[in-house]
């Protein structure tokens, strides 16, 4: 079966940096495009990146561009989310998701679009 496995959350300072790992298995995964999410409590999920299969093209929020990098290495089956300049109001659990193909790229931040989830991981971040 599918799975999805993120790690590389915890604990880090405001103006810090962390990179998340999302490894996949059980599907043909150059072919998925990956996205990140996050859920802050008291709050809804909210998207916050995306790329495609080939990894040509990437999607952010307005509230991440410039500080955060999604990346993915087709041969490890993994995705990444490099976080630089880390802010109190990016501390949220942030699950990776894997949409079936084709992307929507004009849907993407929706998460119905998405069939796949990890458990997510807590990124922490103290001001």
């Amino acid at each position: 079966q599918v799975q999805l496995v993120e790690s590389g959350g915890g604990l880090v300072q405001a103006g810090g940096s962390l990179r998340l790992s999302c490894a996949a298995s059980g599907l043909a995964f150059s072919s998925f495009p990956m996205a990140w999410f996050r859920r802050a409590p008291g709050r809804e999920r909210e998207s916050v990146a995306a790329i495609t299969g080939g990894g040509a093209d990437t999607y952010y929020v307005d509230s991440v561009k410039g500080r955060f990098t999604i990346s993915r290495d087709n041969f490890e089956n993994t995705v990444y989310l490099q976080m630089n300049s880390l802010q109190p109001e990016d501390a949220a659990v942030y699950y990776c998701a894997a949409q079936v193909p084709p992307f929507n790229r004009d849907r993407w931040r929706n998460s119905y679009n998405y069939k796949y989830w990890g458990q997510g991981t807590q990124v922490t971040v103290s001001s």
